[in-house]
């Protein structure tokens, strides 16, 4: 599944490109309570492909839940944003791609930037829990929860540090990023491509069709994984997205860029 071992400690990573790709650049984000641990297998297929790769690590990830808790939304954005504005200046093309949480920011960024596309998996802009719509009175009579757990999970283990527990005050925070996510989603102008596990106990079914519905056109392809669950990347169908976003970032590498959004 995975190309090379998995580094025992998350960190931000990046790889130069070579060869025919090497003007083409791939910006990852990683997702709520993870790091770039868990998009590491797919940065190192890319990165062997010639693309020119960066994975940032995240304000409040990889440490532990109390790191979490005072960080907010714009600076998990400010830092993904800048890490893929750094490795634009570098290449002639750029994308930015993204699991979980970190879909919510590739499309964020997309919305703001003329990105070359976007690849995400499990993308998340929605909760299972209806309680996140009184998140931000409730986390005032709670500071904690137990994390979202999936049972039947085949996704390689990762240590990302301490998240034994769930923040709430972080949960506020990814509330407010999806929904600034949903609202820059009709100013998406590149080509997207999703995928999305058909078993998933973290993203439910809401946001990809949030997605069908605001993104239209834009969205040109909607993978169904089998065989995993939401950390699809470090899972059986890693390779599918693996081969499939490859095969998505050469086929749009040169396609016509517009000026920058504001």
């Amino acid at each position: 599944m995975t190309e090379s071992s998995i580094p025992p400690r998350p960190a931000a990573f990046s790889y130069p490109g070579h060869g025919p790709n090497a003007g083409t650049g791939i910006a990852i984000c990683h997702g709520f309570t993870g790091s770039p641990l868990s998009v590491l297998p797919w940065a190192e297929h890319l990165a062997a492909q010639g693309f020119a790769v960066s994975v940032p690590l995240l304000p409040g990830h990889g440490t532990d839940w109390r790191q979490l808790a005072r960080s907010t939304w714009p600076d998990w954005q400010r830092t993904f944003e800048a890490a893929y504005l750094d490795l634009a200046a570098r290449t002639e093309t750029c994308y930015v791609a993204g699991l979980s949480m970190g879909g919510a920011i590739a499309l964020l960024t997309a919305s703001r930037h003329s990105v070359a596309g976007v690849s995400v998996v499990n993308p998340g802009l929605s909760f299972y829990d209806r309680r996140v719509r009184v998140i931000g009175l409730l986390k005032y009579f709670q500071q904690t929860t137990l994390p979202i757990q999936e049972d039947e999970s085949t996704a390689a283990v990762t240590d990302d540090g301490d998240y034994s527990r769930t923040p709430l005050a972080a949960v506020h925070q990814l509330k407010k990023l999806f929904g600034a996510s949903i609202r820059g989603l009709p100013r998406v102008t590149a080509p997207v491509q999703v995928f999305k596990s058909r078993t998933d106990a973290v993203v439910p079914p809401s946001s990809l069709a949030m997605l069908r519905r605001r993104l239209g056109g834009h969205l040109v392809e909607v993978v169904e994984l089998h065989h995993s669950s939401h950390v699809a990347t470090l899972d059986a169908d890693a390779p599918e997205i693996f081969a499939k976003s490859t095969s998505f970032f050469l086929q749009h590498a040169h396609r016509p860029i517009t000026s920058e959004s504001s």
